[in-house]
């Protein structure tokens, strides 16, 4: 029994008929029948009632009280006469004998019906947030996300990880995006910083002899809105492991997730340990993407040989030629034309296509192929029916528009995807520099905390000119499911000395690291055990949990895609006295 009701709106059953009861919530809805004569729904967290109202007095009472007001009411269950078995509460009513509001919803009209406010406008959505979650379709992500975290956490604590909180306040540190600065009042003209993640923290942790941590993270980073990614702010599954290698990291997840996966998920199969393992080069040349869905039946194909010669001008050489070879595909050309033009402003660049009928090409790029159908046939193993994709260019634009067109044709083609299932996988050995495209020079590809592939002597053979850095990878590893990049992890470079070695190679030496890394370099100069981690994103696995596109969807008040809180107003000005407090000073006009 819960204070000022007996009952919640989703308790009550044939076995409560004749009981004098008492409930509470909001009221959804009023249906007259009649002049004396009326239905109301009365909806709690847990549920929904129906009210019966017979007497004049009674109607009087609820004509007078708006939707969405809450209100309790005192009265006796019956059984419904016509029942809903769509509802838990559908066999019975309540005849009120009391009703009483509790808080007036003083507006005759709302910004949208709150059972469908999934259809109303999302910026509506977001200012009335507080309306917008009251729609049970809405909220049970919320409980989703809830539920998911608990049963997380219960499985991190039954491995012997310890949850260990980090600071939120700490300092600005170049972990590839952009900070949130917060001025210090007492300490003029310096900034604290909001953490991108409690990377540096976690490894101290493993430096103070703590063995296994974790803790469900909040992270902050001043960077675009995209479907799978929130602006702002952020939860991940923060965790380190000390004397632990790759292989140690892999198992703790495959035994968390998986089972997580199956009890909450949209669908209830999830892929079982080891999880597949695909190194990124690999991963790039057979999906065209770092983060393959592997629900999809088709890989990408390399023809560049087999179109030379050809006189349609993206195959001239030089260039990368992909194709996927999509059987049984009964689009019709607008609709292969429709898919081609999305991906083209998906992906930067536009692909071709041909169809195979009575075993020739025809549509699309045909002319071009004909002569060269025995030996694309015998590649793809192409028969009747089959829809061949391509996608061309320098090597990187043709991998990413292949990547592209791979998981579009693969959704839209039915018999190609199996969507009802979680689809795991590791994908191993990431480069560990990269040519930084505006400064043309070798940086750091991913994390800079990462032990290169080889330590020690694979720096030292780059540096010495035996072995291009380029083909240096990191220990260091993503895991994808469906096509979604859940978390980024690495065995860490525990070592001073290999540190600053990997640091040189990018133009910075010994007293950049100590500058920009001072506790985490320090603390390493007194015995650091070897350790590794990962941080799988808590909202994104919430996201392909509950099935939603968005990840606006599964967190409680999201920002929109400008990151701003349009609910609370936030961003917003303040006072100059402030200002004053915190000695900045405004320069320029601000944009309204």
């Amino acid at each position: 029994m819960f204070q000022s009701r007996t009952h919640t709106c989703n308790e009550l059953r044939l076995e409560h008929v004749g009981q004098k009861v008492k409930i509470v919530g909001w009221m959804e809805n009023v249906r007259e029948v009649g002049s004396n004569f009326a239905f109301v729904v009365v909806r709690d967290f847990y549920g929904t009632t129906q009210v019966v109202v017979e007497t004049a007095e009674m109607m009087a009472i609820f004509k007078g009280i708006n939707k969405e007001s809450t209100i309790s009411v005192e009265g006796v269950v019956r059984e419904r006469a016509s029942k809903n078995p769509k509802l838990p509460t559908g066999d019975v009513e309540i005849v009120p004998e009391k009703v009483e509001v509790l808080g007036r919803c003083r507006y005759n009209e709302l910004p949208f019906e709150i059972n469908r406010s999934r259809e109303a406008d999302e910026a509506q959505r977001l200012k009335y947030r507080y309306l917008d979650l009251r729609n049970p379709a809405v909220k049970k992500n919320i409980i989703l996300r809830c539920n998911v975290i608990a049963a997380i956490r219960q499985a991190m604590l039954a491995h012997g990880f310890l949850e260990i909180t980090t600071p939120i306040l700490t300092a600005s540190s170049p972990e590839g995006a952009r900070d949130y600065l917060v001025p210090a009042r007492k300490h003029p003209g310096k900034f604290y910083a909001l953490p991108q993640a409690p990377q540096q923290f976690k490894q101290l942790l493993m430096t103070s002899g703590f063995d296994r941590y974790f803790q469900i993270a909040p992270c902050f980073r001043d960077e675009d809105a995209r479907g799978d990614r929130s602006p702002g702010e952020f939860y991940q599954l923060d965790m380190e492991m000390a004397f632990a290698t790759q292989d140690d990291v892999f198992a703790v997840l495959e035994d968390v997730l998986p089972p997580i996966f199956a009890q909450y998920g949209t669908y209830n199969i999830a892929s079982s340990a080891p999880f597949r393992r695909i190194p990124y080069l690999e991963s790039m040349e057979k999906y065209g993407s770092d983060k393959p869905d592997l629900r999809i039946d088709f890989e990408l194909e390399d023809i560049t040989a087999l179109v030379q010669g050809t006189e349609f001008g993206p195959f001239a050489p030089g260039n990368t030629v992909k194709a996927i070879a999509v059987s049984g595909c009964e689009l019709t050309r607008k609709q292969i034309d429709k898919i081609c033009a999305d991906v083209e402003v998906q992906a930067g660049a536009k692909p071709y296509w041909m169809k195979v009928e009575n075993g020739a090409f025809v549509g699309g790029v045909a002319k071009f192929l004909n002569d060269r159908f025995a030996a694309l046939g015998e590649k793809l193993e192409l028969r009747d029916g089959t829809l061949v994709a391509i996608a061309a260019g320098k090597h990187d634009q043709a991998l990413k528009t292949a990547g592209v067109m791979r998981k579009m044709f693969g959704a839209a083609v039915p018999g190609h995807m199996d969507k009802e299932r979680y689809e795991f996988c590791w994908i191993v050995d990431f480069p560990m520099y990269e040519i930084g495209e505006e400064s043309g020079e070798l940086e750091f590809c991913h994390n800079p905390f990462s032990m290169p592939a080889g330590g020690l002597e694979v720096l030292l053979k780059a540096e010495r000119g035996e072995i291009d850095p380029l083909s240096i990878t990191a220990d260091q590893y993503d895991l994808v499911c469906n096509g979604v990049e859940l978390s980024s992890g690495a065995v860490r470079n525990h070592d001073p000395e290999i540190m600053v070695k990997a640091f040189e190679m990018v133009r910075l030496g010994e007293e950049d690291v100590k500058k920009k890394f001072p506790a985490m370099y320090n603390a390493f100069c007194y015995g650091a055990p070897p350790h590794a981690g990962i941080a799988p994103g808590i909202d994104r696995m919430v996201m392909l949990l509950s099935g939603e596109d968005s990840i606006r969807e599964v967190i409680p008040f999201p920002m929109n895609k400008s990151a701003q809180d349009v609910m609370m107003g936030a961003p917003s000005e303040v006072t100059q006295q402030q200002l004053d407090e915190l000695h900045i000073a405004l320069v320029g006009e601000l944009e309204e």
